[in-house]
């Protein structure tokens, strides 16, 4: 008890931590809303951002040109309407002329235009990759613009549904501080951030559909401990929960204080193996297919799902869920097999392998890769455990300072978004080092066409080459079961993970 008043002495929960265990519920003001996340965002910057929670912040606080529904269909956000041209190398968007930044200033397509530049050229942008088709912005007036493409791009409405879709103030951006106090085009604007401990947002008065949303004030309250997290939501010190535990779950649905918001997302948990580290004799696994084909065999994915999962955590062997065209059966044959996996390293030469599994610091992870320790042990892997904070392990990746590392991906409408960053040689988000010129070629390919067999088709060859490889070896699709208090009214659980706020209130 004393641990966890200490953890909240500086975020004002410790009363109502003191409240649970006494039993009492303490009651919220439904003006304001708070939302317990497993883990704090990384930058406020969308196009220097990289993290899952991040964008749930993003969700609020910026918005974009494009949105998704909840069959994950393009809607309009920002746009109003768009075109394609005959030949798929020009898309006209037409802006709503009511939007405004948080500075009062209206948008303007030359607003837009600074930003998918900025998207493009800026040094640390990880966008880079989503909107490498585009050539050059074209302002045609105040609410008209057209994007000139390379070469046509099918996933490009998707992009720009998400992080490099999103709008920001350039003047803000460009004095060079945004992330420490970000003006952006969202429902709500913000007002103040203490890392590791809360992000608060204040509703914006002028914002172009205000009227549909109901809080005047948001606060992102990052904590770790799934139990806790849960246990500030049945105490009423939280209004909705993101990533419920498999193993609450029973508990929430059978609560009549709370409502549970189950949802099959589009992305996974994955490990990505850092191929850049030292060489083949020195660190084998980053360097030879076989030892990570062994180590691929040595998991047992249904035992994850069950003794984990709770039967939730559905095995995942490729970074397409079975909802996306893309998806094929035929590659989820890898089943465990430990005496293959043995005859792998003999072959390799190794009898057993050392490495470390870095993954974040919560209670679902540790019993993962405590779980998969313990397994791959019996194949020859000798595997020590390093959990690590969340922002230290996104740092780790993009530096490539670790050796296998912790991959989740949130995942996208598109499949384009869930494999091409990771796998192409350039991709922003391609933390193993990996690089081969043929899925390169094919993964662009892929986005050059609209038709959905010929994409699968193009999918299917580079996954054929990817399972070989495995720079990645996927374990789960990754769940969004929220949680709530029973009267917060409007709330849907999308398959991308975020918060949509439109619609939702508290009615007590």
């Amino acid at each position: 008890m004393k641990r966890i008043l200490r953890h909240f002495a500086n975020t004002g929960l410790a009363a109502a931590v003191t409240a649970l265990c006494a039993g009492v519920t303490l009651p919220a003001l439904a003006a304001d809303l708070r939302i317990g996340l497993q883990d704090d965002a990384d930058v406020l910057d969308p196009h220097r951002a990289r993290t899952f929670v991040g964008r749930i912040v993003f969700t609020s606080l910026c918005d974009k040109l494009f949105d998704i529904n909840e069959k994950l269909e393009i809607q309009p956000q920002l746009a109003e309407s768009w075109k394609w041209s005959d030949d798929g190398k020009v898309l006209s968007v037409k802006l709503r002329n009511n939007g405004k930044f948080h500075d009062g200033a209206t948008i303007t397509a030359a607003d837009v235009k600074a930003n998918l530049e900025r998207a493009k050229t800026l040094p640390e942008s990880l966008r880079k990759s989503e909107v490498a088709s585009i050539d050059s912005i074209k302002v045609v007036d105040d609410t008209n613009l057209e994007i000139h493409l390379l070469k046509p791009d099918a996933s490009l409405l998707s992009q720009l549904a998400d992080r490099a879709g999103m709008i920001l103030s350039p003047k803000a951006f460009a004095n060079g501080d945004f992330a420490q106090n970000p003006v952006c085009s969202g429902p709500y604007k913000f007002v103040s951030r203490v890392q590791n401990d809360r992000i608060v947002l204040e509703k914006f008065s002028d914002y172009w559909d205000t009227a549909n949303y109901h809080f005047d004030k948001v606060t992102f309250l990052p904590i770790q401990d799934t139990t806790v997290r849960l246990a500030n939501l049945q105490s009423g010190s939280l209004d909705l929960i993101e990533r419920v535990a498999s193993a609450d779950i029973e508990a929430v649905k059978n609560d009549s204080k709370l409502a549970f918001y189950p949802v099959t997302g589009t992305g996974y948990q994955a490990l990505t193996f850092n191929m850049t580290k030292g060489d083949k004799d020195s660190f084998p696994i980053g360097h030879d297919k076989r030892v990570r084909q062994a180590f691929e065999l040595s998991i047992d994915r249904n035992a994850i799902n069950e003794v984990v999962g709770q039967g939730v955590f559905q095995p995942a062997h490729q970074p397409f869920p079975p909802s996306s065209f893309a998806y094929d059966k035929k590659f989820e044959t890898v089943t465990r097999d430990v005496e293959k996996a043995k005859a792998l390293l003999k072959e390799a030469g190794l009898e057993r392998v050392k490495f470390e599994i870095a993954y974040g610091n919560n209670s679902t992870s540790q019993q993962v890769y405590e779980l998969i320790q313990a397994m791959a042990s019996e194949a020859g892997f000798d595997i020590s455990l390093r959990p690590t904070e969340f922002a230290a392990l996104q740092s780790a990746l993009k530096e490539k300072s670790y050796e296998v590392g912790q991959s989740g991906w949130s995942g996208r409408a598109d499949p384009d978004g869930n494999i091409h960053q990771f796998d192409t040689c350039k991709g922003n988000l391609n933390d193993a080092g990996y690089c081969n010129e043929k899925v390169d070629a094919l993964l662009n390919k892929a986005r050059e066409t609209t038709d959905q067999a010929q994409r699968k088709a193009i999918y299917d060859e580079a996954q054929a080459i990817l399972q070989d490889e495995l720079p990645i070896v996927y374990l789960y699709y990754q769940p969004w079961p929220f949680a709530a208090r029973a009267d917060l009214k409007g709330f849907v659980a999308y398959p991308d993970g975020m918060v949509r706020l439109k619609g939702v209130s508290i009615t007590n």
